[in-house]
């Protein structure tokens, strides 16, 4: 028997002395109202999240002190599995997303600035000045990791203090 009959069997189930519904059925519906409520509430609320979710840009600063944020935990969507540990990132998740969405576009044209210009509607020169801003970019992200992990090993090692070490990172983050 499905759900849809088990709830349209408890719902018109009537006490026949009385001509209301017995205790039986009324507590049985309450409790399966609720049930379904709960699960569909759960559900739509969910979903909503997820679409929330899935449009925010995540932040890769520390919304306190301003540091960069490394990736500790992932979790499915779908069944609830969640991974907790440190994740490395790669200088290309470090680009801004117009930029991650021009490499893309550039790899799917199969690195040909020609077969970019006939599917889009920059021409070479427009697809040129990106591809070198996109360059300078990723060398930019590249050099600022070196200079952090720099001053990470300088403390590390004591040659600076915490705060020095706040300060420099600031510095380099352009806070």
């Amino acid at each position: 028997m499905g759900i849809p009959r088990i709830i349209t069997s408890l719902l018109s189930r009537n006490d026949s002395k009385k001509g209301k519904l017995s205790k039986f059925a009324s507590s049985k519906k309450i409790r399966i109202f609720s049930s379904f409520s709960k699960f569909f509430l759960t559900l739509l609320l969910n979903v909503l999240i997820f679409v929330i979710m899935a449009k925010k840009l995540l932040s890769t600063s520390c919304p306190s002190c301003g540091l960069p944020m490394q990736t500790a935990a992932m979790a499915c969507a779908a069944c609830g599995v969640k991974i907790e540990g440190n994740f490395s990132e790669t200088f290309f998740d470090k680009l801004a997303p117009e930029d991650q969405n021009f490499l893309e576009q550039y790899l799917l044209a199969g690195f040909s600035i020609k077969t970019l210009e006939q599917s889009g509607s920059l021409g070479y020169a427009a697809i040129r000045s990106r591809l070198d801003r996109l360059i300078a970019n990723y060398k930019a992200v590249k050099k600022m990791d070196a200079q952090k992990k720099a001053v990470l090993e300088q403390l590390r090692t004591e040659e600076i203090s915490v705060a020095e070490a706040k300060e420099k990172l600031e510095k380099l983050s352009g806070d």
